[in-house]
């Protein structure tokens, strides 16, 4: 939701209208991807959430993602190399989520593979473009993937409520998706004529609900409308 959010933002300033279309159609599949996973959780929880309060009226600390999501668009580097980064765990995720003994988790993932696969080929290929292309957009592309890969391994950092979800055979082992992630990271980066950056993760808390300076921004924009006209319905 964070970064459908974020992509939103880049409605009408893409560099090619083209590219701004893609831009805006991935910003759409991920808040219907999230909108899947949010009614299900209203299911199972309905006499305190619905969908629309799940998504609108929690604060900052009840925030879970991931903080690489919430960074800002600094330029369209950056904006392919985030997405390109949460892509490929993305796909990893849902990939697992396959094989889930949560029979609506499995439909779920089979429905957002689809859009994921085209996400991922759109991303990775933008990344290639732009490190095999002049020297700014080398530049460029290298200087977002230096600030934006140390926030990577939060991925892999294991909640108990994921932890939980793995041994009950619901959710993945991140542990075993964290090889293979930073592999295939590896492979797309050097066609880009990139290298794995050599340097430490960054201190995380994302998924404990805590956040970047950029979080409170965005959802005093994003729950703008729902605050100031409570319960309206879309």
């Amino acid at each position: 939701m964070i970064l459908g959010h974020r992509l939103s933002e880049l409605c009408g300033h893409g560099p090619s209208l083209e590219t701004d279309i893609a831009l805006t159609n991935i910003s759409l599949d991920l808040f219907g991807q999230v909108r899947n996973v949010f009614q299900y959780a209203a299911k199972l929880n309905d006499a305190i959430a619905t969908e629309d309060s799940i998504a609108f009226l929690r604060n900052e600390r009840q925030h879970y993602n991931c903080i690489l999501l919430e960074q800002p668009n600094t330029d369209f580097a950056y904006v392919i190399m985030r997405q390109y980064l949460f892509d490929q765990f993305q796909l990893l995720q849902l990939q697992s989520l396959l094989n889930s003994k949560d029979e609506q988790l499995r439909a779920i993932a089979a429905k957002s593979i689809k859009e994921t696969k085209y996400h991922i080929r759109f991303s990775s290929e933008w990344c290639k473009r732009l490190g095999n292309g002049t020297d700014i957009s080398n530049e460029k592309l290298r200087t977002a993937l230096t600030s934006l890969y140390p926030f990577c391994n939060e991925f892999f950092e294991i909640t108990p409520v994921e932890e939980e979800m793995h041994n009950l055979g619901i959710g993945p082992n991140l542990d075993e998706l964290k090889k293979v992630y930073f592999e295939q990271v590896s492979q797309v980066l050097n066609e880009a004529n990139l290298e794995m950056p050599d340097m430490p993760f960054r201190v995380t808390g994302g998924k404990q609900g805590r956040h970047s300076e950029h979080m409170g921004f965005i959802l005093a924009e994003f729950q703008f409308m729902q605050k100031t006209y409570p319960n309206m319905q879309w």
